[in-house]
This record gives structure tokens, C-alpha cells and sequence, in this order.
């Protein structure tokens, strides 16, 4: 029955993707889009009206959602067939894609809130699917983490009141130099950033890697993360202020230099993806700092199409490896397993920006476009060496899992013949490959000329060549870094820069300290004595008192009798 599930979901997905899909084709040939207002509930002067807008940009992408969801549905019938609540987990997925189609079609905060929550609570349940501690502790990450995004939306509504209305985006171009829209605007901001996993909020996204790999490849690739881009790719009126603009490129290219310094010096496999997704989500939200939305928006499509095959391609190394995800236990794997190197090749390649892949189309593009704007020298250095750190760790990928020798026992036996999920990661190469040709075609009806002179001409392909000689040097000289750790450099890189220390137990260390002195000297203490066990000896007493009393002593009734006669002489 869980088999016939799979497969009847996956044809309901996919048919509603293209179904969405030449709907946008045709709002873009028509420039036309539609605001929707559905009356849920009219009583007298009070209405719940829940707005929705179907443009080119909602209908693309929740296409392109629902693609990448078919896929994984499909993908899982294989992955998670022995699982005996597949079921659940399928419906567990569904409920992820709604809660993201509420988000995309939603121009009013509180419809918005709806499904940014729904991402939220979902993903918790997805991360702690396998219910040991690791994946717990994981998912209490990732949803603390996700819910101070959720208080700014909720602020951001409070603050929405001063316009009367919470559609933001029918009156955003009036009003967007009040002072009140850009409070807005910074909250919307903050809000992004920690759905989108950007500095400091960085570490819950390698963490939710405890989630089952379907997962993985649904939340990093066009979900849960995408939520923060896609919100500011909606809002991108509210960041045209130069602070504002400012602050998220700033944040945007630390997060990006960060995640490829952590991923040239990770060994687990499905984390270096995962960072590898934190690199590009800094690359989307730089570009949106630079005020190219449009480039951003076609970046997060190319980008969902490659990274969701480079998860399955890993889920797959990692099912026949019996659950091993230390590449440096791999090795030799284009000799055992042709296929799906080939395929993970192809995704590295669109990683990196190669020519006509899907990657290239987007991300040269982008580089391109810095190279023309008027941008700090700092940013621009962080900008172009986190590009060529993502050929690095590609690079370093390739080398330990495929070029390296086998570390594991000899008679082991890999095999790469599951059809089922090799049929999910064959559909996905096929739109890595033309996907980022065939959308730059329909997308970007605007040609923007570029002109670059001399050395800037040259510029991105050295960067890409100084990204394979940095991983082939990271990869050949890795036995080297135990040896010349400087000041627990290692630890610092292993750490995220300590953001997995200030996210969990740095950030309540120093309260809780001084809550176990408080703890100690008041509630073990003095509001003990007059509280519980002081009233508890105080009741003893009485207790006692009063057994006393009720054991028929004659002394007890000559004491009562000398009581009672003194008192009632004294009142005489």
C-alpha cells in the first residue's frame, strides 16, 4: 500500500508542476498577474479574507517545488521502503510542500506567517523522524533556531498596524521612506536570516542533516532554507535604503566565506553539501544586496535543480555504504558505483559555475554583475575567494570519495543498481544540465550588456582555477592539519566559528551559572525553610501535638483541666 502511495503522489506532483509551469509561461508572455481575495468567513462588518497572488515569479517557483517534491516522494519509495511509518513520513513531506505553497502565493504577513510556521514545526518533526538523541537535539536547533524568525514576523505584523492593513505588498511602493516600513524592513530582514541560516544563525542548518537524506534534499534545495531569500526577493523594496542594503551584504558575504572555509576542513558528507547550500544561500542574499533581485530569483531556481541531485546522489553513496558518511572511509567509487559519480560530477560541476551547466548561467552572471557595480574592496575580495572555496571543496569531495583509495574492509561490496532512486537522480541531472539555459531563455527578458576591460576579462576564470588548486592542495596535504593545528585553528573551522558553541550551550551558560547560585541559596534554601519543608516540620509538630493528645493520658487530662482553669480565671 506505501508503494502505491508514492507513486500515485508523485504523479499528482508532478502533474501540478507543469500545470504551474506554462501557467507562468503564459503570465510572463502576457505580463499579466492575479491578486485573489477569498472570503472565508463574512460576518456583519468583520470578513477573514485570505489573499493570494499568482505572478510569473510564484508560478516558476512553486513549479519548480513541486518538481524537485515529485522526485523525492519518488526517490523515498526506495530510500525509506523498509521503514514501517513510510506512510507518515510521505505525509509528513506533503504537509512541508503546502506550508511552502502558503509562503509563495501569500502578499499579506499574516497568511505569510502561516506557512513560514507550518516550515518550521514540520521541519522539527521531519529532523527528529529517526527519534534518537542526536536528531532530537538537532531539531530543537532548528526549531529555536527558525522561531526568533518567526517573533520577527510576528513584530513586523504588530508593526503593520500603522498602516491599517497587513498586505504589505499593495501599498509598499507608497510608503516604502516611512520610517515605520523600514523598522518593517529590518525586522523582515532579521527574519530571513534566520530562516535562511545566515550569520549568526548558521548552525542549525548542518545540524538538521539528522533528518532523513529525501529530506535534506527537499529542505536545502528549494524549501525551508529558500523561505528568507524568497521572502526578500518579495519585500526587495524594503532593502533599497543603504543601511539596509549594506547590512545584508555584509552578512551575506561572511556567511559565505565562512561556509567554504568550514566545508575545505568537513568530513562527513551530507554536512559539506549541506554548508555547500549555506555558501550559495550567502550568494543569493549578496546579490540581493546589490539590488538584483531578478539575478537572485533565477540563481535560487538553477541552484534547487543541482542541489537536490547532489542529495540524492549522496543518500544513494550512503544507502549502499550501510549508513557510513565519513568520506574518508570512501574511495574508489567511480570503479564500484559509475553511475551515480557521474551524476554527483555533474551536480560538483554546476556547483562550481562550469560552462553551460545550470550553475553557470546564474552565478557567472552574478560575478559578472559585481564585477560592474561599485562595490567595497573588502566585500569584493570575500565575494570572489567564497567563489573559488566552493570549487575547493568540490574539488576535495571528488578527490576523497572517488579518487582516494578504499579505507574500508576489502570485501566490501558497493552497487549503484537501485532504479527506482537512480531514475529520481537522472530526471534532476537532466534539468542540472539545460535547466539554467532554458530558464535564462524565459526568465530574463531584460539583457543587461556587459562590458568588462583587461584583467577583469580573465578575472572569474582564475578564480575558478585557484579554487582546484586550493582543494587539490587541501586534499593532498590533509594529513598535514593535526600536525600544524595553531591555536585550535581546527576547532575553530570544525565549530563554524564557535557558532555551534554560542547557539547551544555558550548562549545559557553564563545564566545558568547564576541561576544554580540562586538555585542554591533560595529554593535550596531560605524559601525552603519558610516554604515547603518549613511548613512540612511545622505540621510535624502540630501532628505530634495532637497525637499527644489523643492517647488518653491522665496527665494529659490534669494538664488540659490546669490550662483551661487559669485561662478562665484570667478572663474573670
Amino acid at each position: 500500500m506505501n508503494v502505491y502511495i508514492c507513486l500515485i503522489y508523485c504523479l499528482y506532483l508532478i502533474g501540478a508542476s507543469l500545470f504551474f509551469f506554462f501557467m507562468g509561461i503564459n503570465l510572463i508572455m502576457l505580463d499579466y498577474s492575479w491578486m485573489v481575495e477569498w472570503d472565508i468567513i463574512l460576518v456583519n462588518s468583520s470578513n477573514l479574507v485570505f489573499l493570494m497572488l499568482f505572478d510569473w515569479m510564484s508560478m516558476i517557483f512553486m513549479s519548480l517545488v513541486l518538481l524537485i517534491s515529485s522526485m523525492v516522494v519518488f526517490y523515498s519509495w526506495s530510500y525509506m521502503g523498509m521503514d514501517y511509518n513510510l506512510s507518515r513520513f510521505i505525509y509528513l513531506v506533503l504537509l512541508f510542500v503546502m506550508s511552502m505553497m502558503f509562503l509563495i502565493i501569500s502578499p499579506n504577513l499574516v497568511s505569510i506567517l502561516l506557512g513560514w510556521d507550518g516550515l518550521g514545526l514540520v521541519s522539527f518533526c521531519l529532523v527528529v523522524y529517526y527519534q534518537n538523541s542526536k536528531s532530537f537535539n538537532s531539531g530543537m536547533l532548528t526549531v529555536l533556531s527558525n522561531r526568533i524568525g518567526d517573533v520577527m514576523i510576528l513584530m513586523a505584523i504588530v508593526w503593520a498596524l500603522n498602516y491599517g492593513s497587513w498586505n504589505l505588498l499593495t501599498y509598499i511602493e507608497l510608503f516604502k521612506s516611512d520610517s515605520e516600513l523600514q523598522l518593517i524592513g529590518a525586522l523582515l530582514i532579521l527574519g530571513s536570516m534566520t530562516k535562511s541560516a545566515q550569520i549568526p544563525f548558521s548552525s542549525w542548518l548542518p545540524a538538521a542533516m539528522a533528518a532523513p537524506t529525501p529530506v535534506s534534499a527537499l529542505v536545502h534545495s528549494s524549501t525551508l532554507v529558500t523561505a528568507g531569500v524568497y521572502l526578500m526577493i518579495r519585500f526587495n523594496d524594503l532593502i533599497v535604503f543603504g543601511i539596509l542594503k549594506n547590512f545584508l551584504l555584509i552578512i551575506a558575504c561572511l556567511t559565505m566565506f565562512m561556509s567554504g572555509m568550514v566545508a575545505n576542513y568537513e568530513y562527513d558528507l551530507k554536512k559539506i553539501i549541506a554548508l555547500s547550500t549555506l555558501s550559495q544561500l550567502g550568494v543569493m542574499m549578496g546579490t540581493l544586496g546589490l539590488g538584483l533581485k531578478y539575478l537572485a530569483f533565477f540563481h535560487l531556481l538553477t541552484h534547487a535543480l543541482f542541489k537536490s541531485m547532489l542529495f540524492m546522489c549522496a543518500g544513494l553513496v550512503i544507502h549502499s555504504m550501510k549508513g557510513i558518511q565519513d568520506i574518508r572511509l570512501m574511495g574508489n567509487l567511480i570503479y564500484f558505483m559509475p553511475l551515480v559519480c557521474m551524476n554527483l560530477n555533474v551536480g560538483n560541476l554546476a556547483l562550481c559555475g562550469f560552462p553551460f551547466m545550470s550553475g553557470f548561467y546564474s552565478k557567472d552572471l552574478i560575478l559578472e554583475m559585481c564585477l560592474m557595480s561599485n562595490m567595497n574592496l573588502v566585500i569584493w575580495i570575500l565575494f570572489f575567494f567564497s567563489t573559488s572555496l566552493t570549487v575547493s571543496y568540490s574539488v576535495r569531495l571528488v578527490y576523497f570519495s572517488m579518487v582516494n583509495l578504499v579505507n574500508l574492509n576489502s570485501i566490501y561490496v558497493y552497487s549503484d543498481d537501485d532504479k527506482i532512486m537512480n531514475f529520481s537522480i537522472t530526471v534532476m541531472v537532466f534539468f542540472s544540465v539545460i535547466g539554467g539555459g532554458m530558464m535564462s531563455w524565459i526568465l530574463l527578458k531584460n539583457k543587461n550588456f556587459i562590458y568588462l576591460l583587461g584583467e577583469f576579462q580573465y578575472l572569474i576564470t582564475f578564480i575558478l582555477v585557484l579554487g582546484l588548486l586550493l582543494g587539490l592542495m587541501s586534499s593532498k596535504l590533509s594529513y598535514l592539519y593535526k600536525k600544524f593545528d595553531i591555536m585550535g585553528y581546527l576547532y575553530f573551522m570544525a565549530d563554524m566559528w564557535f557558532l555551534v558553541y554560542l547557539s547551544t550551550s555558550g548562549s545559557v551558560q553564563l545564566v545558568m551559572s547564576k541561576m544554580n547560585f540562586f538555585k542554591k541559596f533560595s529554593d535550596f534554601g531560605f524559601y525552603e525553610y519558610i516554604g515547603g519543608q518549613g511548613l512540612s516540620s511545622v505540621i510535624m509538630g502540630l501532628n505530634t501535638l495532637n497525637l499527644s493528645f489523643n492517647l488518653n493520658l491522665m496527665k494529659n487530662y490534669i494538664f488540659t483541666f490546669i490550662i483551661w482553669f487559669i485561662f478562665i480565671w484570667l478572663m474573670i
